[in-house]
């Protein structure tokens, strides 16, 4: 049990000090993935003395560390901590969400992203239904790396999202769709910690999942073996052709003919490794041309832009600007933060994601992929973000 365990770690012991002068109610429903981040939160929590109901999503049926393997670790750490656990089925709703949402987006030529899809439409927003309609309780907890400052500590009232402390493990850019609603009802405990931080309060509380690795894939792909295995798995085989971009091979419009390939899902902006051609230089992918069925490539220097729009806005920490600021901007999760001028594009809309906005970088960036999010950030804290939209120049 948490209550009996040694001695916090210095992090760990900031963390219980923070979750105990939490303002209000101390009852939480905490998302149980079964990984160690997840485990660790419940435990804290308990520790710091709140009242702690385990809920764990059931996503997919069959192998998964997600699910199979999740939920037997989940209802473990409950068991350990002595409080309720509660599994809701949501196949058909990840079905539907997350699964066909990555199908139609391959079909179309473009690299969906998830996660940020799965935490707004999947997890959160369902989890605090669920939790204050079957439970009463009106708070999430999860083991993200990320912070929330309340809109009662901010200057401009909103409540704020923040870089997780660990800049390795910060999750903060798959979270960038959240809305205000929910972000005022969430509790992130590992905010503050990193991640060695986590594995030794962790193996302090005993639990069974503190040496646990961690998933280095999609979920999706965990559970069918691969993304390749997912797709094929939905989408029949599609031969096309690999051909060169139009500056590339001198020509006016379509490139000269160099390789094939057996779907254009399986390639990403950006990819050179595994393309299966060559050429006299290396080649990247600079474009998937769905109505074509064509993988466009190019070499590293033609592949460069220096500019993109984004669409579905969601303004997290700030109200939607009027006029053009400069952002520090992520465009994958792995990726470094570059400056950019953003532009707002048309009037500000009411609906809270019916922004769109165009980026100008300071310099040129490579692997600028639509579907993927563009996340806009002042130093720790996330102003917005939205999904880079296909290039119809």
């Amino acid at each position: 049990m948490s209550l009996s365990a040694p001695p916090a770690t210095p992090a760990g012991a900031e963390a219980l000090q923070r979750l105990r002068v939490w303002p209000g109610e101390h009852r939480v429903a905490v998302g149980l993935s079964g990984g160690v981040d997840s485990s660790l939160t419940a435990a804290l929590l308990v520790e710091a003395g709140w009242q702690v109901e385990g809920l764990t999503l059931w996503l997919m049926s069959g192998k998964g560390a997600c699910c199979a393997e999740g939920l037997v670790d989940a209802a473990a750490i409950c068991d350990q901590l002595g409080v309720p656990h509660h599994v809701v089925d949501f196949r058909d709703h990840f079905q539907a969400q997350i699964v066909d949402f990555l199908v139609e987006g391959y079909q179309a030529g473009v690299t969906p992203l998830p996660c940020s899809r799965c935490n707004r439409e999947v997890k959160f927003g369902p989890m605090l239904q669920w939790a204050a309609e079957q439970r009463g309780i009106e708070r999430i907890a999860t083991g993200h790396y990320a912070r929330v400052r309340h809109g009662e500590h901010s200057a401009n009232g909103r409540h704020q999202l923040l870089r997780g402390l660990d800049s390795r493990k910060d999750q903060s850019y798959f979270l960038y769709d959240l809305p205000q609603a929910s972000l005022g009802r969430l509790v992130f405990p590992l905010g503050e910690l990193t991640k060695p931080d986590t594995r030794a309060e962790a193996t302090r509380h005993g639990l069974r999942t503190a040496q646990k690795p961690e998933s280095q894939d999609l979920c999706l792909a965990d559970h069918h073996g691969s993304m390749k295995a997912f797709l094929d798995a939905y989408l029949p085989p599609r031969p096309g052709q690999i051909v060169l971009a139009a500056a590339t091979a001198g020509g006016p419009s379509t490139g000269t003919v160099i390789g094939a390939h057996d779907g254009i899902e399986h390639f990403t902006i950006g990819q050179r490794k595994g393309l299966g051609v060559a050429w006299s230089e290396p080649l990247h992918v600079v474009r998937l041309d769905a109505a074509l069925n064509q993988v466009v490539v190019a070499p590293r220097a033609e592949a460069a832009r220096s500019s993109c729009h984004v669409g579905t806005v969601n303004w997290v920490s700030i109200a939607p600007p009027g006029q053009a600021m400069e952002v520090e901007v992520q465009v994958r999760y792995r990726s470094a933060p570059e400056r950019a001028l953003l532009t707002p594009l048309g009037p500000p809309s009411s609906h809270d994601r019916g922004h769109r906005c165009r980026l100008d970088f300071f310099e040129q960036q490579f692997s600028i992929t639509p579907g993927q999010a563009a996340v806009f950030y002042a130093a720790e804290v996330l102003l917005g973000g939205g999904l880079i939209e296909l290039d119809h120049q």
